[in-house]
């Protein structure tokens, strides 16, 4: 079965880098979309960024995502971070292409576990 392992999460200061990756593993389908979202407490899950097989990628903000094909590996950047961007970050991923920004969370299929992201 498709799993997703997120991993990279910690604790900075602002203005710090963090690099998160997630291991995507078990899927066969040779089209997809995968998304980086993140949620705060007490706020609804929101886009970071997405990335597909077409090469499409959107970024929501000050991120940057990327993908290792060799490692099926799904990577995001998050430079200058902020106490704001405190969040558990989570990876997901549909079987389609994805563009005009990144999805909606609704429209992805199977998600990570998540990884916790504290900057103060």
């Amino acid at each position: 079965h498709v799993q997703l392992v997120e991993s990279g999460g910690g604790s900075v200061q602002p203005g710090g880098s963090l690099r998160l990756s997630c291991v995507a593993s078990g899927y066969t389908y040779s089209r997809y979309c995968m998304g980086w979202f993140r949620q705060a407490p007490g706020k609804e899950r929101e886009g970071v960024a997405s990335f597909d097989t077409l090469g499409t990628t959107s970024v929501a903000g000050r991120f940057t995502i990327s993908k290792d094909n060799t490692k099926n590996t799904l990577y995001l950047q998050m430079n200058s971070l902020k106490p704001e961007d405190t969040a558990m970050y989570y990876c997901a991923i549909v079987w389609r292409s994805c563009s005009g920004g990144v999805p909606a969370p609704q429209a992805f299929d199977i998600w990570g576990q998540g990884t916790q992201v504290t900057v103060s």
